[in-house]
C-alpha cells in the first residue's frame, strides 16, 4: 500500500497576485504581504509606501496613517527597508493602481540606512550597478531582466520537451576542445608554484588529478552529438567557459548555451528548428511576461516591442553566404571590415542584411570550410560547409549550427587538416564507425538571446553575475 504524506505548503501572497487578481482576495478583506521599500512619500498625516516583492515590475501602495502608528517605526521605513504588512485591501483612490492596502500593522524585518544604502536615488548609470551586483536584482530593471530569464529558461525546457527531445547533460570538464579555438580556462589540482615537469620539461599532466590536460568546456555539442546517436533527439543546456581577453559588450567567460542535436536532420530541418524554436521563445515572453517587456521599452528600449513582434510575424529569409557577400559589396556601403570571399562576416555586415537590405531576421548557409569548425558537413564544390547562422536585429548572429560530418573518411581528414590531436577525439570519430547517421544541431547563445530580449545594450546587464577579464567579485 503506498504511503501518503500531507505537507502543509505556506502560501505567501505575493504582489502579483493581488495586483492581477484583487477580486480573488475580496476588497474590504484583510491581506498580508511582505517585500523590500522602493520609495516613501506623505504629509503630517499619513505616509505613501512603494512596496515590492520581485514578483512583478509593478509595486503595490500601503497606506499608513501616522495616527496609529510610532514615529520611531515611520522613521525606520525608508528606500530598501523590508517589510511585513497587514491590512485592509481598498480600491485605490491614486492614480496608476486599482487597489491599495490601508496598513494595520507594520513589522520591519530589516533597515537600510539612506546614509549607506546605494539605491537610494533613481537613474543609476549601468556600469555603477555593475559593481554593485549583490544589490541590482532590487533595480527595477535587473528585476525584469531576471524574472525574463526565469520565463525563457523555462520556455526553453517547455519547448524540447513538447517536442520529444531528452534534456542531456554533458560535462563541463572535458578533455576536448569543441571549437579548436584554444580559449579555454585549464583545471588542474597542481600546486602552481611546484608543478611537476615531464622528462621533456613541460607539464607532466599524468600526474594531475585526471591524467590529463582538461579544461573547462566551451560547448557540449560534441558530447550531445554522442546523445543524439542513441535517442534521437537531444538538447543541453548548461554553462559554458571562454577564456578569451575580450572586454566587449558581446562576450562573457561564463555564460549559457542552449545546443539541440537531432539524428536524421539535414540542414533544411535545422533551419526549421531554429526559426520555429526562436519564434516561441519570443512568443513565450511576450504572452507571460508582458509587463517586464513593456517597462524596458518603455524606460529604456522605445524599439524593443517592435523588434520582437518583427521577429514573431516575418518568415526568415535564407540565402547562402555567397549571396550575402555579393549583396555586400554591391550595397555601396562602407563598412570597418573588408568584404570579400572568404572572410568571417562581422556583426555590421550581419546586421546590414538584416535591418537595410532584406528587413527581416536572416539565415546564412554554405559557408567557406576554412572559416567553420571540423565537424560540419563538406558540399561537393569542396569549397563550402553546410553550416548556418540565424541572425538578428541589433544582434547580428544570434544562433550558429550545420548539417554534422557523418563520412568518417572526410571527418578524420578534416580533423588532420586542422591538425587536432586524435587522441583526444577517438570517440567522436567512433560514432561514424558505428551506425554513422546524418544528423545536426546548433547552439544558441542564451545570454545573446536575453539581449535581443531585454533590448540591453550589455552582456554583462543580462546575467546576474557577470565574469570578464579582472572581474570575479561576485
Amino acid at each position: 500500500m503506498p504511503l501518503i504524506y500531507q505537507i502543509a505548503i505556506i502560501h505567501i501572497i505575493m504582489i502579483k497576485e493581488i495586483l492581477k487578481n484583487p477580486e480573488k482576495f475580496g476588497i474590504g478583506n484583510q491581506v498580508e504581504v511582505k517585500g523590500w521599500v522602493r520609495t516613501k512619500r506623505g504629509n503630517n498625516a499619513v505616509a505613501f509606501i512603494a512596496l515590492n516583492d520581485g514578483s512583478t515590475v509593478h509595486n503595490i501602495q500601503i497606506v499608513a496613517d501616522l495616527a496609529h502608528f510610532s514615529e520611531e517605526l515611520i522613521k525606520q521605513i525608508t528606500t530598501g527597508a523590508c517589510l511585513r504588512v497587514t491590512g485592509k485591501l481598498v480600491e485605490s483612490q491614486g492614480k496608476g493602481q486599482s487597489v491599495e492596502i490601508q496598513a494595520e500593522s507594520i513589522e520591519i524585518y530589516g533597515t537600510a540606512d539612506p546614509e549607506s544604502y546605494p539605491l537610494q536615488k533613481k537613474g543609476h548609470s549601468m556600469e555603477f550597478l555593475r559593481e554593485i551586483a549583490h544589490l541590482r536584482p532590487r533595480t527595477n530593471y535587473f528585476g525584469c531582466v531576471l524574472r525574463l530569464r526565469h520565463a525563457l529558461s523555462y520556455a526553453i525546457h517547455t519547448y524540447f520537451n513538447n517536442h520529444g527531445y531528452f534534456y542531456m547533460h554533458t560535462p563541463i570538464i572535458t578533455a576536448s576542445d569543441a571549437e579548436g579555438a584554444g580559449a579555454m580556462f585549464n583545471v588542474t589540482t597542481f600546486d602552481l608554484h611546484n608543478v611537476p615537469k615531464n622528462a621533456e620539461g613541460g607539464v607532466d599532466f599524468s600526474q594531475d588529478f585526471f591524467g590529463k590536460h582538461t579544461s573547462l568546456t566551451v560547448s557540449g555539442q560534441l558530447e550531445g552529438e554522442l546523445g543524439a546517436m542513441a535517442l534521437g533527439k537531444i538538447y543541453t543546456f548548461g554553462p559554458t567557459f571562454r577564456a578569451e581577453n575580450s572586454n566587449t559588450p558581446r562576450h562573457l567567460a561564463e555564460f549559457w548555451m542552449i545546443e539541440p542535436e537531432v539524428a536524421f536532420f539535414d540542414i533544411t530541418d535545422n533551419m526549421n528548428l531554429a526559426e520555429d524554436f526562436i519564434k516561441y521563445l519570443v512568443s513565450y515572453v511576450l504572452e507571460h511576461n508582458y509587463d517586464d517587456i513593456q517597462f524596458l521599452n518603455d524606460m529604456f528600449d522605445k524599439e524593443l516591442i517592435d523588434r520582437l513582434r518583427f521577429v514573431i510575424d516575418n518568415e526568415f529569409v535564407r540565402l547562402t553566404y555567397t549571396e550575402a557577400i555579393e549583396i555586400l559589396k554591391a550595397s555601396g556601403k562602407k563598412f570597418e571590415f573588408k568584404v570579400e570571399w572568404g572572410v568571417d562576416l562581422q556583426s555590421e555586415h550581419e546586421r546590414y542584411l538584416v535591418e537595410n537590405h532584406f528587413k527581416k531576421p536572416v539565415i546564412l548557409t554554405d559557408y567557406p570550410k576554412s572559416i567553420k569548425a571540423f565537424y560540419m558537413k563538406q558540399n561537393e564544390d569542396g569549397k563550402t560547409v553546410r553550416a548556418m547562422d540565424v541572425l538578428f536585429p541589433k544582434i547580428g548572429e544570434i544562433i550558429g549550427g550545420s548539417e554534422r560530418e557523418a563520412d568518417y573518411d572526410k571527418l578524420l581528414t578534416r580533423i588532420r587538416e586542422m591538425n587536432i590531436p586524435e587522441k583526444d577525439i577517438w570517440w567522436y570519430l567512433e560514432t561514424r564507425k558505428f551506425g554513422t547517421a546524418p544528423h545536426a544541431g546548433f547552439g544558441l547563445g542564451f545570454e545573446r538571446m536575453m539581449l535581443f530580449i531585454t533590448g540591453m545594450g550589455n552582456i554583462r546587464d543580462v546575467i546576474p553575475f557577470p565574469r570578464t577579464p579582472q572581474n570575479a567579485e561576485f
